[in-house]
């Protein structure tokens, strides 16, 4: 009798948890500016010697380039709630920021003694999170780092107040920056204080747009696994916004230990919506009862979708094949910068130089 008490009390715990989680679970808002800047000018279409992009989350709010030299709003209550001088004032901002890396990128190519001729490309992200628990907002992380030709290179320690190299070739640029303490006291006091800022008045601009929520369209499949005898069920959401949400694959209605499923974590779609995967390998033949459950603010009750078992190895429930080709679509933050570089070093591998 008691074991059979203890064993209800325990699933009790699981579905409480689970019914509960994403109410209680802090809320993250991120506002991030990327800027892309190249040694000289490569003759491609779309592609500029410097570029600046400001996010919320993964909505692009901002942007800027070399060519048309002035910052515009991406989003239509950016435009109306902010005036013209704020925008007059970000153009110089923008200016100067390409002045910076622009001298960053000649420093960097001395210091480095490398052709001049050759191309390179100077990434930089900088911005800060925040996390919301009911109407209390805290700050969570300051972020400010540099790739320099598609590797990580240098990066801010926010607690420290001074500079990472990320390597060797990072140790000069390390050394110049800490002495320079205005730089650091700047660059610590905007992450905390004045990104912040903008990040809730931003928020509360765009309010009504940031705060849309869809609802995930959810899958469960299952493919062959290297092991012949095994399968890899498969867990997918996408579609879903706002970001956080949870998903967990389960046996007999018992969530599965996180030890034991792959996820992707929580990517961005290219239509500013969000997807997750998560896989379990499992045995080919086995009876037991598996499906997925996903919980996220946009709906009233959790979404459970079983899966059916296989015939002949052959999967019974895969997604429209428009699904799948949306999991590998999604590019966003450093990766998308990670992609422009990649762009950047084919063309200079094919001696493409642009002049």
């Amino acid at each position: 009798m008691g074991t059979r008490v203890a064993k209800l009390f325990a699933l009790l715990c699981v579905f409480l948890l689970y019914r509960t989680s994403p109410s209680i679970q802090a809320e993250k808002h991120s506002l991030y500016t990327a800027y892309t800047a190249l040694s000289k000018p490569v003759d491609l279409p779309g592609i500029y010697q410097f570029t600046a992009m400001g996010h919320i989350q993964i909505i692009q709010i901002d942007y800027y380039n070399s060519e048309e030299q002035k910052k515009i709003p991406k989003q239509t209550w950016m435009k109306e709630k902010l005036y013209e001088d704020y925008w007059e004032k970000g153009t110089k901002l923008r200016k100067n920021k390409k002045q910076w890396l622009d001298e960053n990128i000649d420093s960097l190519m001395k210091c480095m003694k490398q052709n001049e001729s050759d191309l390179h490309v100077l990434q930089w992200r900088h911005g800060c999170e925040v996390e919301q628990q009911g109407s209390e907002l805290a700050f969570s992380k300051g972020i400010s780092e540099y790739a320099y030709d598609g590797e990580d290179f240098i990066s801010f320690d926010i607690a420290a107040s001074q500079w990472v190299a990320l390597g060797q070739a990072a140790l000069p640029t390390k050394r110049k920056w800490d002495s320079v303490l205005i730089l650091n006291q700047y660059t610590k006091g905007y992450l905390e204080k004045e990104c912040v800022d903008w990040l809730n008045k931003f928020r509360e601009y765009g309010d009504k747009e940031l705060r849309k929520a869809s609802p995930p369209d959810v899958h469960v499949f299952a493919r062959k696994s290297s092991d012949e005898t095994k399968l890899n069920l498969i867990c997918m959401a996408t579609g879903f916004y706002a970001k956080d949400m949870m998903m967990t694959i389960r046996k007999y209605r018992t969530p599965l230990p996180e030890n034991e499923i792959k996820s992707t974590e929580i990517r961005p779609n290219p239509n500013e919506t969000f997807q997750i995967k998560n896989s379990v390998e499992i045995q080919e033949d086995e009876e037991a009862e598996y499906d997925c459950f996903v919980s996220h603010r946009s709906l009233t009750e959790p979404i459970i979708i079983k899966w059916g078992n296989q015939n002949n190895g052959k999967c019974l429930d895969c997604p429209p094949d428009t699904v799948i080709v949306m999991i590998g679509a999604g590019i966003g933050g450093l990766l998308l910068l990670a992609f422009f570089a990649l762009v950047v070093y084919i063309i200079k591998k094919k001696g493409i130089n642009g002049e």
